[in-house]
């Protein structure tokens, strides 16, 4: 395959689930319940990486990270999500993804979740301060004057285009689209969450919850349709809902229900392969897919299964007053312990399958540690755009992985790294962090988490360590991948050189200084 330097530059399509496991997904575990034949297929003529990681266990962190390079801990957030109302995360002078590519003259558009914050008014004459807006609250909700534009958000982030939602349109408020920077309808009426969604809130008249995944496909494929012919590259981030919660029939579309074996979750996860599908589908009709690097992922690891509710319509919790969860015989997280908002490997483990521009298989396997974090210096180094100062500073480029001359990556557990890099540049350790704020650090085949408060996060975890009252836990992920042994009192020489490169991280402001370290290849 020609280097990136010999062809023009490439269409870039990213395409993220969220709460899409490595369980759901056929092509990493054949036990799954759901099928998945278009990101099956897209391994089949691509690279598939096993040992990927979302840089958060929830949603809004690990978003910000995919698209600037920097972990969303070094801003005000630092455990949970976002509101729907809350402002923009995303400082004005970071580059991102979208503008690094938009300033090397792609079109840039965004469909779907955005998360990450958009600033919304205050009619003339009122203050609002929605840094503190919770994620409903109908008093707020009748203040804020939904006519005006929207400032911030994926515009303000560098995407010259946008159709979506401010945050996840199945629990959070307001439930309504978003054209470029405005409502074509603005939120009139008031949801007053039915026993299908999460939270009540302002809602546009005739919006439907069930039908958002359907809209975004069918406007990201118009867009493919549109840009395609055109002389400038696209830039495509489609963000589904799907498989988020509420999982129940009545929010997954009528073509899609009993196409899994997994219940409605599953049938949501079917849906987002789908979507893939008419990604890719679109691409090949416009002739776009051999000059398209595209990238299917996920924002982090997926919840058990559906909830199960109660006759009252509220959710079913055990004796010990955990929520209950029907799994259906199906394992999102395919093995790995944990799931969604856990610092255990379930949490951040995602599925990540990319296809170079003109890359038709036979699909290859990857081991090397890498992250979403590491999108941005990837396609970059890809697309032959140079990476502005400061871009990017806790990313790691692997588009060495995705050339066919590319060495077999760093062994993916082999011992703890003692440089700053990888031997083949790769990443050599990595910061992760749950949906309670709870840190990790992965390095090698170790991975050390800070404390034992339990998985970091919820849903209610199953049994095992941390041993309660242990200052934290080490695990051997090569010796035991299900982090069932607690190594932390065994190796206390492990955990002082983890716990030192943790430190460190933290401590380093990563302002750019270290900003090189993203672009490097070999």
């Amino acid at each position: 395959m020609a280097t990136p330097a010999a062809r023009r530059r490439p269409n870039v399509v990213v395409v993220i689930a969220d709460d899409l496991g490595v369980g759901d997904v056929g092509c990493y575990h054949p036990a799954s319940k759901v099928p998945t034949p278009h990101i099956d297929r897209l391994a089949g003529t691509g690279v598939r990486f096993t040992d990927a990681h979302a840089s958060s266990a929830v949603c809004t962190p690990s978003r910000y990270a995919l698209l600037t390079g920097r972990y969303a801990w070094r801003t005000r957030l630092q455990r949970g999500v976002l509101s729907g109302y809350a402002p923009s995360l995303i400082e004005p002078d970071v580059p991102t993804l979208a503008s690094v590519l938009r300033d090397a003259g792609y079109r840039t558009l965004c469909v779907g979740k955005w998360h990450l914050g958009m600033d919304f008014s205050a009619p003339p004459g009122e203050v609002i301060d929605f840094s503190r807006a919770p994620y409903t609250d109908p008093d707020l909700e009748a203040r804020i004057d939904f006519a005006a534009r929207l400032g911030g958000g994926p515009l303000g982030a560098g995407f010259e285009r946008f159709f979506g939602t401010s945050a996840c349109p199945t629990c959070h408020a307001p439930y309504a689209f978003i054209e470029d920077d405005r409502f074509p309808v603005p939120p009139s009426e008031y949801d007053d969450a039915p026993v299908y969604t999460s939270r009540s809130g302002a809602c546009a008249p005739g919006w439907s919850h069930r039908d958002v995944d359907v809209a975004f496909a069918e406007r990201a494929v118009a867009w493919i349709e549109e840009t395609a012919a055109a002389d400038a590259p696209f830039f495509l981030y489609l963000a589904a809902s799907a498989p988020h919660e509420p999982c129940v029939d009545e929010l997954v579309p009528p073509f899609a229900r009993g196409r899994s074996g997994a219940g409605p979750r599953g049938d949501l996860a079917w849906l987002y392969d789908w979507m893939v599908g008419q990604v890719l589908d679109a691409l090949e009709r416009t002739g776009a897919d051999r000059d398209t690097l595209v990238v299917v992922t996920s924002d982090h690891g997926a919840l058990p299964g559906d909830r199960v509710l109660g006759p009252d319509g509220e959710v079913l919790r055990d004796e010990a007053g955990e929520e209950v969860y029907r799994a259906y015989g199906h394992d999102p997280s395919g093995g790995w312990r944990g799931a969604k908002a856990h610092i255990w490997e379930g949490g951040h483990r995602v599925p990540l399958v990319v296809r170079a521009p003109g890359d038709v298989g036979p699909g290859r396997v990857e081991g090397r540690l890498v992250s979403l974090l590491d999108l941005l210096p990837t396609v970059a180094a890809l697309a032959g755009v140079p990476l502005p100062a400061g871009a990017a500073p806790d990313a790691v480029s692997f588009a060495s992985a995705l050339v066919d001359d590319a060495g077999p990556g760093n062994a993916p557990l082999d011992g703890v790294p003692s440089g700053d890099a990888a031997p083949d540049g790769g990443r050599e350790h990595l910061v992760l962090h749950s949906e309670a704020g709870v840190f990790a650090l992965r390095a090698g085949r170790w991975k050390l988490i800070e404390g034992t408060e339990g998985s970091g996060g919820w849903p209610p975890p199953e049994g095992g360590p941390p041993v309660p009252g242990s200052p934290g836990q080490l695990y051997d992920l090569e010796a035991d991948p299900q982090e069932r042994r607690d190594r932390f009192a065994e190796r206390p020489d492990v955990v002082a050189r983890l716990q030192a490169l943790l430190d460190a991280e933290r401590a380093d402001p990563r302002d750019g200084a270290r900003g090189d370290r993203a672009t490097r290849w070999a």
